[in-house]
């Protein structure tokens, strides 16, 4: 499968060496589109360290409770099955596509950021799962029987 350009294009105007890879996520049947830890075991520059702190590629790492999540959903599938599922804050998808593959009704990732969004996309499309997308929580957040919330009370901001 091919590098999502748009992503791996993001990612290299933030640290140009910076590459994406398939990750297969431990314990679990999913895998992601994220940033290859190789290429990072370095000092970045003054100028890499101020675009990682303007605009942080969250959606590039599997955060460690969108991880638990995503196992959780794999033993635990009564809690999405036959139910619509949105995925706040969702990030690289990880824990939407897991409740998709739980057999949630309808599956719905949500993230202000565009490039996650896109990440998300990528991401379903490698794990051969269906999701719907939108950057508009208070849109969206009526209509679902569970919404899903990993790794989103980190940053004051």
């Amino acid at each position: 499968m091919n590098t999502p350009l748009h992503l791996q294009q993001s990612l290299s105007e933030l640290v140009g060496d910076a590459r994406l890879i398939i990750t297969d996520l431990p314990d679990t049947t999913l895998k992601l589109w994220l940033l290859d830890p190789q290429r990072m075991d370095r000092c970045f520059t003054a100028d890499e360290t101020r675009r990682i702190l303007y605009e942080p590629p969250y959606w590039a790492f599997c955060w460690a409770s969108g991880l638990a999540l995503a196992r959780y959903l794999a033993e635990q599938p009564h809690w999405v099955q036959g139910k619509r599922v949105l995925d706040f804050g969702a990030g690289s998808g990880v824990a939407a596509i897991a409740a998709a593959r739980a057999g949630a009704l309808e599956v719905l990732a949500c993230d202000l950021d565009p490039l996650a969004l896109a990440a998300c996309r990528a991401n379903a499309e490698l794990n051969d799962v269906q999701l719907h997308y939108s950057s508009d929580f208070f849109a969206e957040a009526d209509r679902f029987d569970l919404i899903l919330v990993a790794d989103v009370l980190y940053d004051r901001e």
